[in-house]
């Protein structure tokens, strides 16, 4: 039993020498997020509070305004939207003012930001020309103010993963979360308050004060690649803690559960652009609501 536990030990030592320079290397291709002490100035400094803490400020105990659910922007843009895949803001500053097909319109940073107040915070439209959203917009401006206009930080947004060749599977994904998911996000679903009462440790993934069927990450496809790359803790793009397959089934198994439902019916106006797992019809194609949500899109 001795001989063996050394040559696992071997083995992983001599597995993990082999990585070292392919993981610098692969960190240092990506794009950082400027160090938070050169922040300029004050209204930079409360843009960050606000994406770390929006439930202080903007949830439904707020101190600036009742207007969320109680989920912070930093429950889905992690890290305050610097990490790498995490769904950070590396490419905000190069790439708005924006056409997206959603809208079928150009957007603004005010724009997108509202967009995530009201489906992923399911809550309501925030004044454009509030303190709250000048201070929202200079941070993120700031946070990715080194990336050339017109160009994509590499690393932000989500890390692709691979298609099934099956329908993501609920039953498999239940599973998933029993062992891995539940003791942060609990077995509701419903998250674990802070002690504070503002605000979640661990977010609500379905539940009344969960996002809503509007946002983002109730497609599949987003889901999945933002657990594969980040949970659960632990979890980077580098060094994943679920397989592929098994961050489509937990995926799966999360958009399954109810949660509010919001119907922005201006969304997509061209059917033909609507994203292959868009849960909601019409379609352009003949697939059913049931695979476009849990395919397979092959």
């Amino acid at each position: 039993m001795k001989a063996l536990l050394l040559l696992m030990g071997f083995a992983f030592l001599m597995s993990c020498s082999s990585r070292p320079g392919e993981v610098t290397n692969a960190i240092d291709s990506l794009w950082h997020a400027p160090d938070t002490a050169t922040m300029p100035n004050a209204q930079v400094r409360y843009g960050r509070k606000l994406i770390v803490n929006t439930s202080y400020y903007l949830g439904p105990k707020g101190s600036v305004a009742a207007v969320s659910n109680g989920m912070n922007c930093q429950n889905c843009h992690l890290d305050a939207g610097t990490k790498a895949f995490g769904n950070n803001f590396g490419s905000v500053a190069s790439l708005y003012p924006k056409f997206r097909a959603r809208s079928g319109g150009l957007e603004s940073v005010e724009k997108r930001i509202n967009d995530c107040i009201q489906r992923s915070l399911n809550g309501q439209h925030l004044d454009s020309l509030s303190n709250e959203m000048r201070a929202m917009v200079a941070y993120i401006l700031w946070v990715g103010k080194d990336v050339p206009k017109g160009k994509k930080a590499e690393g932000s947004g989500l890390k692709d993963i691979a298609f099934l060749n099956r329908p993501a599977d609920t039953l498999k994904g239940k599973i998933i979360y029993e062992k891995q998911c539940r003791v942060c996000h609990q077995k509701n679903g419903g998250g674990m308050l802070l002690g504070s009462g503002k605000g979640f440790a661990f977010p609500p993934l379905w539940g009344e004060k969960s996002f809503n069927t509007g946002a983002g990450l109730f497609r599949i496809s987003n889901f999945a690649k933002y657990v594969y790359a980040n949970m659960p803790q632990g979890a980077t793009y580098l060094q994943p803690i679920l397989t592929e397959e098994e961050a489509w089934d937990v995926a799966a198994y999360v958009i399954a559960q109810a949660r509010p439902r919001k119907d922005f019916k201006g969304d997509w106006p061209k059917l033909e652009t609507k994203p292959f797992d868009h849960p909601f019809g019409p379609y352009a194609d003949s697939l059913s609501e049931v695979q476009h949500k849990y395919g397979p899109w092959r």
